[in-house]
């Protein structure tokens, strides 16, 4: 299983050509085996940078983030009273979404795709990019 960060989700609903070749093997094979996955707080990160204009998208926000996600069949995965601890106690950077996110990958076991140079340097988040 992998997790996918909200960059990702992006990246790989509309500019493919910034995924790294690793990142984009190791989407493709989650894909294949039907673990691909994302933490809800990234369907909320999505809203909001359209809704601050830091995304610029030709459709509505809720029919983009449902193409997005079944583009590969990426299963949204919830925060739970687990996650929410434990993204409080693996030391990362400030960010909620960022520390949610992480944490949903490290409860589940799985690594983390992204290019975010904070959450590639922390030692506790097995990483893909």
């Amino acid at each position: 299983m992998i997790v996918l960060d909200t960059c990702i989700l992006l990246y790989e609903a509309l500019e493919t050509r910034r995924l790294s070749a690793k990142a984009l093997r190791a989407i493709r094979a989650a894909e294949s085996a039907n673990e691909l996955c994302c933490c809800d707080i990234s369907l909320w990160e999505i809203a909001m940078l359209t809704e601050a204009g830091r995304l610029k998208l030709d459709v509505a926000v809720a029919p983009f983030i449902e193409a997005a996600l079944a583009l590969r069949g990426v299963r949204v995965l919830p925060i739970s009273a687990e996650i929410a601890a434990l993204s409080n106690r693996l030391g990362l950077h400030k960010d909620p979404a960022d520390r949610l996110i992480a944490a949903t990958a490290v409860n589940r076991g799985a690594r983390l795709v992204t290019s975010d140079e904070k959450l590639l340097n922390a030692d506790a988040v097995p990483t893909i990019w």
